[in-house]
């Protein structure tokens, strides 16, 4: 294996992978493959469900589609190296490429934590001001927050990455992760660093992680406050039902956000697994529980199928009696 001398600037990194074991490598490859392509199918099977199905042209679908670009394009920019080293050997990435990929996968990171956001303010609407459902929610709203999340998510790590390209030296080219990360390059940078940690503290923290946190807290606060208001047992259940799909996705990503960068961990098996459950697992969950938990998409996926099949019928018996007319 390469490597650099200590304090000595570098052009290039070195992903070590998942894992240094030479027998696990093509295990690893499969079961990272499977889930990039369900992550792909599922992601865009939702997002033409939602384009095509007029019935699932409402806000909290245009959010879902937003949801679902934003799940194919995270594991597209964090997974390709472990494919990528496993089919051509090469496990090193330029200096360039490794901040491009932090700058992405923060970027989209924060991007989804401000369309949850989104989302659990429309569930607001939705659910304690209904009659005015409509109006409030209308489609300039939706796409005005939707480009908000799209913006603010990739502008404001723009600082994060200047300071890191500012890191004039590094102890180590190798990186002990399966992608770029910027916790990792903090940990082999030999030059001053304080800048860097208090922007990843204060503005990562409060603005990417908290400030979020605290909008879908107080937006379900009161989601919660009006259902048990409703005195219909099948109403409040109706209720509880049209949220706890996003609900699942937010307790989900909040979980592992809080596990792999506030908890502490010795254990650098453990810190790989959490990012691997977020950049990936997350990922092809989101398709499957809005589908499972959910059903509208159930009964659109249902009627396109049933589309499809009337029509592969209808071609068929018409087939069928072309060639009888030409018989006869």
């Amino acid at each position: 294996m390469r490597n650099m001398k200590e304090n000595q600037t570098i052009t290039y990194f070195i992903i070590k992978g998942i894992s240094d074991v030479p027998e696990l490598q093509a295990p690893i490859f499969v079961l990272v493959l499977l889930i990039y392509l369900v992550v792909l199918v599922g992601n865009m099977s939702l997002l033409l469900l939602v384009c095509l199905d007029s019935h699932l042209h409402t806000p909290m679908y245009f959010f879902l589609a937003n949801l679902s670009i934003v799940d194919m394009m995270s594991p597209t920019v964090t997974l390709h190296k472990i494919l990528l080293t496993f089919i051509t050997g090469d496990n090193m990435v330029s200096y360039l490429a490794c901040m491009v990929e932090i700058y992405m996968f923060s970027s989209l990171t924060a991007h989804e934590l401000f369309i949850l956001t989104a989302m659990s303010y429309d569930r607001y609407v939705a659910i304690c001001r209904p009659l005015n459902y409509k109006i409030i929610m209308d489609f300039k709203i939706c796409l005005l927050l939707a480009t908000f999340c799209w913006i603010f998510g990739f502008l404001q790590y723009t600082s994060f990455i200047w300071f890191v390209s500012k890191i004039s030296c590094f102890s180590t080219n190798v990186i002990d992760h399966f992608c770029c990360d910027l916790v990792p390059i903090i940990e082999i940078a030999c030059s001053d660093v304080t800048i860097l940690e208090t922007l990843s503290n204060t503005q990562g923290l409060i603005i990417y992680f908290i400030i979020p946190f605290l909008l879908i807290f107080s937006s379900y606060v009161f989601i919660i406050r009006s259902i048990m208001k409703i005195r219909s047992t099948v109403g409040r259940r109706k209720a509880f039902y049209t949220c706890s799909s996003h609900l699942t996705i937010i307790i989900l990503l909040y979980a592992t956000l809080i596990f792999q960068y506030l908890i502490p961990s010795n254990s650098l098996g453990s810190k790989k697994l959490h990012s691997l459950f977020n950049m990936a697992i997350i990922p092809v969950l989101n398709p499957f529980i809005y589908s499972l938990k959910n059903k509208d998409v159930k009964t659109a996926f249902t009627r396109k199928i049933g589309k499809c099949k009337m029509n592969a019928f209808c071609c068929i018996f018409e087939g069928s009696v072309t060639r009888m007319k030409k018989k006869i």
